[in-house]
């Protein structure tokens, strides 16, 4: 493995996420207030106190078990969240008797829960259930018209979860969509390239062959040297066959990133890698792979480098090396990095620091 600096976590939402959910619990006070002035029987009231204890518990615990294993919206949900979301409803429904109409306090955090959490069914059901629990309420017990507010709140609440979740999703199936584009351009590209290289190759060995059996009764020593050089050609196209087939292998930024490591170290060459490769998307890392691919070959050619970083950030990727730097004219393997970039939606540059060698960096 390559040598890391400062690796980045790879989204600060699966680390920190469930932060939001505890900061909303401040709307929990309400049914404190209620629990606090109640009236009802000790029993219920201490009934409704460890209600209020395990339906926090079970809302904190369930959203971070909801991010930690990527379930919910676009994916089937987590395995047990379904139970955690039983017990909110038992947690809720058990306090109504010590506190009355303030425990549809807790229908929006049900509601969440739903819609973040498990899939659109449950996000629409509970959306449904929540205004039809608290305009019963309002309409059937006595001094329910005290909690309007509360089906205002439900009712904004479910419409800000259905938009928020409908572009979760529509974003998800976008980075979908993009991979499977980038995947399919990248078979192409391989397609392309070993075409590319075998039509090229066996076009002069065939010419060389032809030449090499005209000679060989009249000039054994120049048909010797004909073959010598179909020798290294066939060798050399093997060798090229075997590194495009190497990289399409590596699909992913993390597995070229390791390729890339291996090749550079063993051409004497120290990599550092910066970051970490989940900071990309998958579109975005198939690019990232691909260019990370072809700068490794330009930097083994042409750089003589003793050190070369790649960082990875969200949404960019720079692949640095202390080499002899660039030239002035842009080969082709710097002009397929930008059209790859161009293609990708991203924005790819080739620096020259002051310091020496050259810096390729994409941008999305």
């Amino acid at each position: 493995m390559a040598e890391r600096k400062d690796s980045q976590p790879k989204n600060p939402w699966d680390r920190f996420g469930w932060l939001m959910a505890v900061i909303w619990l401040v709307f929990l006070a309400y049914p404190v207030i209620a629990l606090l002035g109640s009236s009802a029987p000790e029993s219920w009231i201490i009934v409704g106190w460890a209600a209020m204890a395990a339906f926090v518990t079970l809302y904190v615990l369930g959203f971070m078990r909801g991010m930690s294993s990527g379930g919910g919206l676009c994916r089937p949900p987590a395995p047990g969240q379904w139970l955690f979301f039983a017990g909110l409803i038992a947690c809720a429904a058990i306090s109504i008797p010590a506190e009355g109409g303030s425990a549809l306090s807790f229908l929006p955090f049900i509601m969440s829960f739903a819609s973040y959490g498990l899939n659109r069914i449950a996000h629409w059901a509970t959306f449904a259930g929540a205004v039809t629990v608290t305009v019963l309420w309002i309409l059937l017990v006595p001094g329910g018209l005290d909690y309007v507010s509360v089906l205002a709140i439900i009712a904004l609440l479910g419409v800000v979860n259905t938009v928020s979740t409908w572009l979760i999703i529509r974003s998800a199936d976008a980075d979908r969509l993009g991979l499977e584009l980038a995947t399919s351009e990248g078979r192409e590209a391989v397609a392309r390239d070993v075409h590319d290289l075998i039509g090229h190759s066996l076009t002069v060995v065939k010419l060389k062959a032809q030449l090499a059996r005209r000679l060989i009764d009249t000039d054994p020593e120049r048909a010797k040297v004909e073959l010598a050089a179909i020798e290294s050609l066939t060798a050399e196209a093997i060798a090229g066959v075997r590194a495009t087939v190497a990289g399409a292998r590596a699909a992913s930024l993390t597995e070229q990133l390791s390729a890339s490591a291996d090749a550079l170290r063993s051409a004497g060459v120290t990599p550092v890698v910066d970051g970490d490769p989940g900071a990309l998307s998958p579109a975005q890392g198939l690019t990232a792979s691909w260019i990370l691919r072809e700068a490794t070959t330009n930097i083994l050619r042409h750089a003589d480098a003793s050190t070369v970083t790649v960082s990875v950030r969200p949404g960019m990727l720079a692949v640095q090396d202390d080499g002899r730097g660039a030239g002035d004219q842009e080969g082709n393997g710097v002009r397929g990095m930008r059209e790859r970039a161009a293609a990708a939606g991203a924005r790819f540059e080739l620096i020259r620091p002051v310091t020496g060698g050259t810096r390729v960096e994409v941008t999305w």
